[in-house]
């Protein structure tokens, strides 16, 4: 896996995944805001690796360059797909959308075992993406009354997605219509997802945005009016219990206190209806050192253990609104979720 650099340039020409027909150039995202940089990944092996490593991240941009990772795969071996598939689902263990794409790549296969047809259906499920992205931003800004400030966490922007992004989609959707005045976004420990991309992607769009604490939030909702805090999601269960970045619940709970509306966004390819609840989830943990170190400077004593997983569960309970491409959910439940999405 080799990286090209390239110059920073305005968040409109920038994809974090650039299908090249011989490989695959993911933006490398820890490198951000301050270095444009793309990986270029030639095996399915390579492409796991970006995953893993976070170079690649937001659970419908890893669904994507997984899909494409297994056309590297097939490409090299007709018999390469268990094995890619085993490689790539390791990646990301929470993220739905990776094993519902790695799925229907598999089914595609199956059906054809083709690499041409297999290349095709990779492209689709990018293209099916962005313009699911721009319907959900559609029907989240229709929950949005015009003079909203709204708090967001991690990153859902294009840099997450195929385009536009998903709850950061919303928010430039209803900022385009005049439903929106300002903006706060989480810095988002351990890997400030929050400060450097959604800030960037924020400043690049000009809409008007301040960098919060994560453990600021609800202070700032006891201070300011703030309407809603909007979140995407890296797994839906069955009756509507999300797994997001870690700190959502947290935001959920101080949301629920301070009477501001919570919103989910995501396709949904993130619903997975073989879940029960949010119990079922698994929830990926990671090493200390992402807590004990930032870029390679410790700020931990030395040998200090961490807890560190990635991901939360917000009860479905505490969310007002799961807005996704087919419609929206209103308090979910069960018997909510299911006629949307079946």
């Amino acid at each position: 896996m080799s990286a090209v650099k390239t110059s920073v340039a305005r968040v409109e020409s920038v994809t974090p995944i650039v299908w090249k027909g011989t490989h695959l150039a993911l933006l490398d995202q820890r490198v951000l805001p301050g270095e444009l940089c793309y990986l270029d990944c030639r095996s399915a092996e390579d492409v796991a690796a970006a995953i893993h490593g976070m170079a690649v991240r937001g659970a419908p941009a890893i669904g994507i360059a997984a899909a494409y990772g297994l056309v590297l795969a097939l490409r090299d071996n007709a018999a390469a797909m268990p094995a890619a598939v085993a490689t790539l689902a390791a990646s990301r263990p929470t993220a739905v959308n990776l094993r519902w794409a790695l799925e229907r790549m598999q089914r595609q296969w199956e059906q054809h075992a083709d690499v041409g047809l297999l290349e095709a259906e990779a492209i689709r499920i990018h293209q099916e993406d962005l313009a699911q992205n721009l319907q959900m931003g559609a029907f989240g800004a229709a929950l949005i009354a015009p003079g909203a400030q709204i708090v967001t966490h991690c990153n859902t922007g294009a840099l997450a997605t195929g385009g536009h992004g998903t709850a950061l989609g919303v928010i430039r959707t209803a900022y385009a219509q005049g439903r929106v005045v300002r903006v706060y976004n989480t810095e988002t420990r351990p890997w400030l997802q929050g400060a450097r991309l959604t800030a960037w992607e924020l400043q690049q769009e000009g809409i008007p945005a301040k960098l919060v604490a994560d453990g600021a939030v609800a202070h700032l909702m006891s201070r300011e009016k703030i309407d809603w805090v909007i979140v995407g999601a890296d797994r839906i269960a069955a009756n509507g219990d999300t797994a997001n970045k870690i700190g959502t619940y947290a935001l959920a709970v101080a949301a629920r206190r301070h009477g501001v509306k919570f919103m989910v966004v995501a396709p949904s390819g993130t619903f997975d209806l073989h879940c029960p609840d949010g119990a079922h989830i698994p929830i990926e943990e990671r090493a200390a050192a992402e807590l004990t170190e930032f870029r390679g400077a410790a700020i931990a004593p030395a040998g200090f253990d961490a807890f560190n997983p990635v991901f939360d569960v917000t009860p479905a309970a505490l969310i007002d609104a799961i807005v996704c491409e087919r419609g929206v959910i209103e308090k979910p439940t069960r018997e909510r979720v299911l006629p949307v999405l079946s």
